[in-house]
């Protein structure tokens, strides 16, 4: 007969059941908890046009409910995902009790209001999805909290403001994606000191003012560089964006850029597809070495002064 510490078998399957049965209760708990969390969203929800919620009730798991899934392992809310699905309402301070959440996609509705500050207690957190929006004020700060944190997705929505220091301090963060806002001040100096895994960087279409940083090198991964239509001071073209040999698009236009595009930019780009550096006071002749660009399929130069042929 087996034996544990002088204690006969029967001793150690009742603890084991237990400890079995005190670990549903808990995740039991748990799950009750995500469950209100997500009810209370769906009250501030005023219209859903594709009854996605109508299953969303108490007298179900949410596990079962559109748009939610659950990690079979802890039993809690993994994934929130409604993009897309022309919900109207706001995003209530409830859903930052989602403990478990990696990813919230709640893009392309028409959502308003603030982005609560309760998001930061989402500490799991990979994906943030809440672009194509109408929602308004500021960026929380304590987003910059969400260490997981690997895409973060603001675009097209009202918000204004700067852009928190603390979102640049992020060692995972592959897509950093705050396009077509109202967002003022100027970004640092050096944006890829804390991004070192960056991949896509879009704030073009903001109100972004300052200098265009010079500082691309530490950016090793980046792909796609975004950063036209602001308020940028009058300045050159940023050479260290030619070391960045992974580069695929770089778009510029209205960036208020001036003097010659530079012969040393080209000589490391053979990835570069889409280049745009259209509606600025940029002159002098298209240097030879954007021939080195063997993959170039799109180039806008419109609304500048170059003179000369383009080469190829």
């Amino acid at each position: 007969m087996l034996h544990i510490m002088g204690r006969p078998s029967s001793f150690v399957f009742l603890f084991l059941l237990h400890s079995f049965m005190a670990s549903l209760a808990w995740s039991d708990t748990n799950i009750t908890t995500d469950k209100s969390a997500l009810l209370a969203f769906k009250s501030f929800i005023t219209s859903d046009p594709h009854n996605v919620l109508a299953n969303w009730s108490v007298s179900s798991s949410p596990c079962s409910w559109i748009g939610i899934t659950c990690n079979i392992r802890h039993g809690r809310v993994h994934s929130l995902n409604l993009g897309g699905m022309d919900l109207k309402g706001t995003i209530l301070l409830e859903v930052g009790r989602l403990e478990k959440l990696t990813i919230l996609r709640l893009a392309g509705n028409k959502l308003s209001g603030d982005i609560p500050q309760t998001i930061s207690n989402l500490s799991s957190l990979e994906l943030l999805s809440l672009s194509h929006n109408s929602l308004s004020g500021s960026i929380p700060n304590e987003i910059g909290d969400l260490s997981q944190l690997k895409k973060l997705y603001l675009g097209a929505n009202q918000l204004a403001g700067s852009i928190p220091s603390s979102l640049f301090n992020y060692s995972v963060l592959q897509d950093f994606q705050l396009a077509i806002n109202n967002l003022s001040g100027s970004l640092p100096t050096n944006v890829c000191a804390g991004l070192p895994k960056l991949q896509k960087f879009y704030v073009n279409e903001n109100d972004l003012s300052g200098d265009i940083p010079s500082t691309w090198h530490q950016c090793t991964e980046l792909l796609e560089l975004q950063l036209g239509k602001n308020k940028f001071n009058r300045g050159n073209i940023p050479t260290d964006i030619g070391n960045l040999t992974k580069l695929w698009r770089l778009l510029l236009p209205s960036s208020n850029l001036e003097g010659n595009l530079p012969e040393k930019m080209f000589h490391h780009l053979p990835l570069l597809k889409i280049f745009d550096v259209s509606d600025n006071q940029l002159e002098g002749s298209i240097p030879k070495s954007i021939s080195n660009c063997t993959s170039l399929k799109e180039l806008n130069l419109d609304s500048n002064s170059f003179t000369g042929l383009i080469y190829s």
